[in-house]
């Protein structure tokens, strides 16, 4: 929910905004974005990396040292038999001498799609259809020899064996809201941010597997209305809180008896297995766990064969564990490295295969916020961390041995990291508040090679122009003790003896974080120009300030967030350049939210406010997401009440637009329709519009366009 919310509240990463003739038009369009770095796909040695080309007519291979160009490994004018002109996206195989190339793609969920894939052996220049099996593929997976692939069709898992040019059926028992096989369930994808869970040995001959079970969980079913005399019902499987979840199981498939095999997991303590990976020699696969409560993380290794497992980690929090931290977890040689929470902040921590830690590679008062790679052959590590600041990130990297730590970034701002394999080569994106992204690439030592990208377009259209800027403050929190990041945006022609309506914006989300150093800017930036001042900040519960700081809302949600920003509006009507009569309050999902419990608990304090597909009641979210920071109604109904806009609709003050898309998989469409329900029984009168089979981003320029105009306009009108 969190990552992928906050990009909403920013909209496109837009950048570079003209604060006198700007059109709104012009930023939905996307006219003044700024180019990041590519993703690529590293090549083994680290060296190089593949890229699509031409159009998607080609994937060449490139220099990382030079950025010329090496090979090309595919062309699809002049590979035999190949039926399609231009692909989607490709797979590169690990020992890089086949491809899997896709067209079709048919989104599925948020993140999961299914296409048609192609396999392309690169030796003979041939393509042919990954399977002459009717439907389309998911989740292709290769072995790490690269001669075989597993994928998913119609909930079960099929082995190509690329040699013999040959497949077998490996499980049969996949249906439709019944057994998931290899792919992923609705909140696993969601909430997990995993679309599979499949893996093969070190040796090519096992396959591993997570096996879903979702016969008890509800379905839950979303009208469509559009261009049918009589509109579908799209019906799918959806845990909401205190609700059954999928049962889930880990299989082990021996590729040459053809024989499977379950893991045996203890009965007790585990509700989530959101990965597994085979470890980098033997038969033993780790596998990852998570509890209901998800207060306790234990990592296994079951011995593919014996199918025993034991616990080599296991850490306990009072709140709850992060569960983006198991991908922080490598396996290299006879040790991992594992990013835990326990001292307070989040530190990189080394440990042997037997869970024995080894060392503690960072410590200080600061999140690491991604641990990058790791070179094994020099005894590296290195990691994006927000040591600088809250509103900040840099790029380290950590000696294995001596522990000593080196900052290979040089720019203080906002970096990003793509590493090549082994971290032999990376690409850094830098950008802060006044500076586009600019995008170089860099060997291990930090010196750099080459710009990959510097948005100069970009940039001579900015130096002709003269636009608003974020002014970083910091404000009280509602305990009057705490401070808070906030940054501020006037318009242009700001005259300091006048009194300007205000217009906060927030996310403020368990661990979301929206105040950086970092360029991006959207609809806000033309709200300026229409007289506006925008603010916005980040309240407790957010992220890059240490554990007590983003878990302080746990099992109260929405009281302390909404706590701040009231605070932050009282201080924000203070200022003599502020109408303390018009102040405002914005926000998308968790920040919709929160735009209805701070108008419901602000005495008045907001005249007007924004909620875009909010949550109106935990009890109608899914299970992990709700129970991760709420627990289990069951376990907290108090909370749940407490934190409801649905239970204070009575309370709320101000003039409320509340917008939604009505084909919205993720915060139902039913949130809005029982919070109306709720003010009508309250005689509280609002706004609503609602935006037909739209999902929870209401995606394309135009909706984008409709959407922030008649935000805008409704701000013009209502205060």
């Amino acid at each position: 929910m969190k990552k992928i919310f906050a990009l909403l509240l920013g909209g496109l990463l837009l950048v570079g905004l003209h604060a006198q003739n700007l059109e709104l038009k012009d930023i939905t369009a996307g006219k003044y974005y700024a180019y990041g770095a590519p993703e690529v796909v590293s090549s083994a040695d680290g060296e190089h990396y593949y890229q699509a080309a031409d159009k998607n007519t080609k994937i060449i291979k490139y220099s990382y040292k030079t950025g010329l160009p090496v090979e090309t490994v595919f062309d699809a004018k002049t590979a035999r038999e190949c039926s399609f002109d231009s692909f989607q996206g490709f797979i590169m195989s690990p020992d890089e001498y086949r491809l899997l190339v896709y067209n079709e793609a048919e989104s599925i969920y948020r993140h999961s799609f299914k296409a048609q894939y192609y396999y392309y052996d690169i030796r003979r220049n041939h393509v042919r259809k990954l399977t002459e099996n009717k439907g389309k593929q998911m989740v292709p997976t290769f072995s790490r020899d690269g001669r075989m692939a597993a994928y998913v069709l119609d909930n079960n898992i099929w082995l190509a064996k690329f040699d013999y040019e040959s497949e077998s059926q490996v499980t049969k028992d996949g249906a439709y809201g019944k057994i998931i096989n290899g792919a992923t369930d609705w909140v696993y994808e969601e909430e997990f941010g995993t679309t599979a869970l499949i893996d093969f040995s070190a040796d090519n001959n096992l396959l591993a597997f997570v096996r879903f079970d979702e016969s008890e969980v509800p379905f839950y079913q979303m009208q469509l209305y559009l261009g049918q005399l009589y509109p579908p019902v799209q019906t799918f499987k959806y845990p909401k809180a205190g609700e059954k979840n999928s049962t889930v199981s880990v299989q082990v498939f021996d590729i040459n008896s053809m024989t499977t095999r379950k893991m045996k997991m203890p009965e007790q303590g585990i509700e989530y297995i959101p990965r597994i990976q085979f470890l980098p020699e033997g038969d033993e696969l780790a596998v990852m766990t998570l509890n209901r409560e998800q207060n306790v993380f234990a990592m296994y290794y079951a011995n593919a064969r014996s199918t025993v497992a034991r616990q080599i980690l296991r850490e306990d929090n009072e709140r709850y564990i992060d569960s983006e931290l198991l991908n922080t977890i490598h396996f290299f040689g006879n040790q991992f490295t594992y990013v835990s929470e326990k001292s307070g902040y989040s530190h990189i921590y080394l440990y042997d295969n037997n869970g024995v830690q080894q060392k503690q590679l960072t410590s200080g008062n600061y999140d690491v916020t991604d641990l990058l790679a790791i070179d094994e052959e020099k005894g590296f590590v290195y990691y994006q961390a927000a040591e600088e600041s809250p509103l900040t990130r840099a790029i380290y990297k950590v000696e294995l041995k001596k522990g000593t730590k080196t900052k290979l970034s040089t720019q203080r701002g906002f970096n990003t990291a793509q590493f090549s394999k082994n971290g032999k080569h990376y690409i850094n994106s830098y950008s802060n508040a006044t500076t586009p992204t600019l995008s170089t690439v860099h060997d291990a030592t930090g010196k750099q090679l080459r710009v990959l990208q510097d948005n100069a377009p970009l940039k001579e259209r900015l130096a002709s122009v003269k636009l608003p800027v974020k002014e970083f403050i910091t404000v009280k929190a509602a305990d009057g003790i705490t401070d808070l990041n906030a940054y501020v945006m006037k318009p242009v022609d700001f005259n300091p003896s006048r009194k300007y309506p205000l217009v906060m914006i927030q996310y403020s989300g368990p661990n979301s974080q929206e105040v950086q150093d970092r360029y991006k800017a959207d609809w806000t930036d033309y709200l300026t120009t229409q007289g506006f001042i925008v603010a916005c900040v980040d309240g407790r519960g957010t992220g890059a300030r240490g554990q007590d700081f983003r878990k302080c809302t746990y099992q109260n949600l929405g009281i302390i967030e909404s706590d701040d920003q009231i605070a932050a509006a009282r201080y924000f009507a203070s200022q003599s350049y502020v109408d303390k009569d018009k102040i405002a309050i914005w926000g998308w999902s968790y920040g919709g939210y929160n735009v209805l419990m701070s108008m419901s608990r602000g005495n008045g304090i907001f005249k007007a406010g924004i909620a875009i597909a909010p949550v109106t009641d935990w009890r109608y979210y899914d299970s992990v997401y709700a129970e991760r920071f709420m627990r289990t109604p069951q376990q907290n109904m108090d909370g749940y009440v407490d934190g409801s806009p649905k239970t204070l609709a009575r309370n709320l003050q101000g003039n409320l637009l509340l917008i939604h898309g009505s084909a919205d998989d993720n915060v139902h469409f039913q949130n809005s329709m029982e919070y109306a329900k709720a003010l009508i029984n309250a005689d509280k009168h609002f706004d609503m519009f609602v935006f037909p089979d739209k999902d929870h981003s209401i995606r394309g320029a135009a909706n984008r366009n409709y959407l922030f105009l008649k935000v805008t306009n409704f701000l013009k009108t209502n205060m």
